[in-house]
């Protein structure tokens, strides 16, 4: 008898045990009607493909407006401030999009504090600074690059939440686009258990999810848990849940806590400062997103953005690479980049000091001197990475799980982070050349950092200038603040720019700039993405295998590209899994799972030739 190959084994390991994560019912796996030409729009206009996406982001207003004005805004931020002032404190959950977007509220709350020069100055801010916590599947190094093993595990979510003391003055927030994220709903239980009041925050219809996902439909029946469904439908590329679904998700816990942020200030430091109270708030953010919307889809942005499109393409496929500048943004830039490697199998970040990994398509570079400051700096608090020790593992795992997992652990703890250099010390490593792009992503807190020409950033985009590399400025603000940052020497200096626009209001968070940013940044890297070929249709086809959740949509990708049964798609996809396996483990390029098991079932061919016949029909 013929002995069963190690990628069989986990093939049949799959199909036997993983009915739970089979997801191909759920609205945030399916196909959205109105991008089922995108790449085929993509290519023949960036700026079309463009307006597909955009467009797409109207569902994202659509559904923001029937929340806004339902009661629960009001009741969440109630019982967040309630938790406050008793002594508690708020925790955001998530995992993948939603981790980093996790930490990116805990930092724009800690920030707007660290800021702070209004009524109580110094004792107000240490009151409620350090009030916010963040719990990302596997810590901030996830928010890097993705950690094996942590997303598809109740119990992970339960110790990382339980190691941070989670209470019963507390509150969590439970975000998870697809609203069965394994980790997540392990948060959502721990919290209950230890007393705290639970938010449980998704994008998937409750009836979808019931009839599905089993750990989903226990969570939505559990009276002491609170709903907040935030379904705007299918994403603009299938599956991709870092783009409507997790900007919804932005858009509503920024007015929970710009909300709470009113309620704590108080009608004398509003006054101050010509805001107005909590109440108005989901009706200010209803406008503003509407603008913001409006800005992003009018004809002179995406004329604009297709040019930064077509840049930033022509670098990738001259073998050049990109580097983008972030300030007051980082944490934003920070997760569009990070994201494209699972999304679209780029490389992911490069340590600087790894000589094995294939370079990193992009990278961020702070204007902080140290990556030992820089890290603390972009995230507003000292760096979480996951510490547990063996013996933590086998407690959680059966033996030879925890084996596994043991290695992993090995590779995301505070010194593996450190390796990042997002310093300006990183530029010796890593250094502009002759051909490479430079981003700078600004906002008004940026000015100091692009005017005078002498200024971090104007003399970084002046260099990079200087050295042939291709410019480039994102400017993110009201008109009047955009203006100013037009007018600064970095902009002088930039080869094109794009300027986002958005309302003049008062917010205390900024929250219009956020959203926009993000979905800004979500249309640049995915219409990229689809002009390199990273997308088919609507099907993000080098997408990363790295869980079950993906696994399976990775599986169904192929069913329908290749005509075959699930069964032989699974099988399929392992044998890559398991042939590009090493080139992954060092970091090096490697080509799309999903494409090179397409190639091998479509035309009967070895592993070898079918990872040729992808590149070769990929151009």
């Amino acid at each position: 008898m013929a002995t069963k190959s190690a990628a069989s084994e986990r093939a049949e390991s799959f199909l036997e045990t993983s009915g739970q994560f089979r997801l191909g019912a759920l609205v945030t796996e399916s196909s959205h009607p109105r991008s089922k030409g995108l790449s085929q729009s993509a290519r023949a206009s960036v700026a079309d493909g463009l307006a597909i996406l955009f467009d797409i982001d109207r569902d994202v207003v659509a559904a923001y407006e029937a929340w806004s004005r339902s009661p629960q805004p009001g009741r969440v931020a109630a019982a967040v401030l309630n938790s406050l002032r008793r002594g508690g404190r708020v925790f955001f959950t998530g995992c993948g999009a939603t981790g980093r977007l996790s930490i990116q509220l805990d930092a724009i709350w800690r920030a707007f504090w660290q800021q702070y020069n209004g009524v109580g100055g110094e004792r107000a801010a240490e009151t409620w600074e350090d009030r916010t916590r963040s719990v990302m599947a596997g810590g901030d190094y996830a928010l890097i690059k993705s950690v094996e093993g942590f997303e598809d595990l109740v119990s992970f979510g339960r110790k990382q939440i339980a190691d941070l003391g989670v209470g019963p003055d507390d509150v969590v927030l439970a975000i998870t686009e697809g609203g069965e994220t394994s980790f997540v709903i392990g948060t959502a239980w721990q919290g209950l258990e230890a007393g705290a009041r639970v938010f449980f925050v998704y994008n998937n219809p409750d009836e979808v999810l019931r009839a599905h996902v089993r750990r989903s439909r226990d969570v939505i029946d559990e009276p002491r848990i609170e709903k907040i469904n935030l379904t705007t439908g299918p994403m603009a590329i299938t599956g991709s849940t870092r783009m409507q679904a997790t900007s919804i998700e932005l858009a509503a816990m920024l007015t929970i806590l710009e909300m709470v942020l009113r309620s704590l200030l108080g009608d004398e430091s509003l006054a101050a400062r010509g805001v107005a109270g909590a109440g108005a708030v989901p009706a200010e953010m209803r406008e503003g997103l509407e603008a913001v919307q409006t800005a992003l889809a009018s004809h002179s942005l995406r004329s604009a953005l297709a040019a930064l499109v077509e840049a930033e393409e022509a670098t990738y496929r001259s073998g050049a690479r990109m580097s983008y500048l972030a300030g007051a943004l980082g944490i934003d830039v920070l997760t569009d980049t990070t994201e494209r490697s699972p999304t679209f199998c780029t490389p992911s970040f490069k340590k600087w000091d790894d000589e094995r990994a294939a370079d990193s398509w992009s990278f961020l570079f702070t204007p902080v001197a140290a990556t030992a400051d820089a890290w603390p700096a972009l995230l507003r608090r000292s760096p979480q990475t996951i510490e547990w020790s063996d013996e933590d593992l086998e407690r959680l795992l059966d033996p030879d799980t925890a084996r596994r997992q043991s290695h992993v652990l090995r590779e995301i703890g505070h010194s593996e982070l450190m390796r990042f250099r997002i310093g300006l010390d990183g530029l010796a490593s890593r250094p502009v050349r002759h051909g490479d792009g430079m981003t700078l992503v600004s906002s008004a807190a940026d000015l100091h950092l692009v005017e005078p020409a002498s200024a971090t950033f104007a003399a970084l985009m002046a260099g990079a200038r200087a050295a042939g590399a291709d410019t480039a400025m994102v400017a993110v603000g009201s008109a009047a603040e955009v203006e100013r940052l037009q007018a600064s020497a970095a902009c002088r200096v930039a080869d094109r720019v794009v300027a986002l626009a958005v309302p003049g209001t008062r917010f205390l968070l900024d929250p219009l700039a956020r959203v926009g940013v993000k979905m800004l940044l979500n249309a640049l890297s995915t219409c990229t993405m689809v002009r390199l070929g990273r997308v088919l249709g609507n099907r993000m086809i080098w997408v990363v295998p790295s869980n079950l959740k993906l696994i399976d949509r990775s599986t169904r990708y192929i069913v329908d590209l290749a005509g075959v049964s699930y069964e032989q798609a699974c099988h399929a996809l392992f044998e890559v899994i398991e042939y590009v396996e090493p080139r992954r483990r060092a970091g090096q390029a490697y080509p799309a799972p999903v494409g090179v098991a397409t190639m091998r079932l479509r035309h009967g061919i070895n592993l070898e030739e079918a990872e040729a016949r992808l590149l070769q029909e990929l151009g």
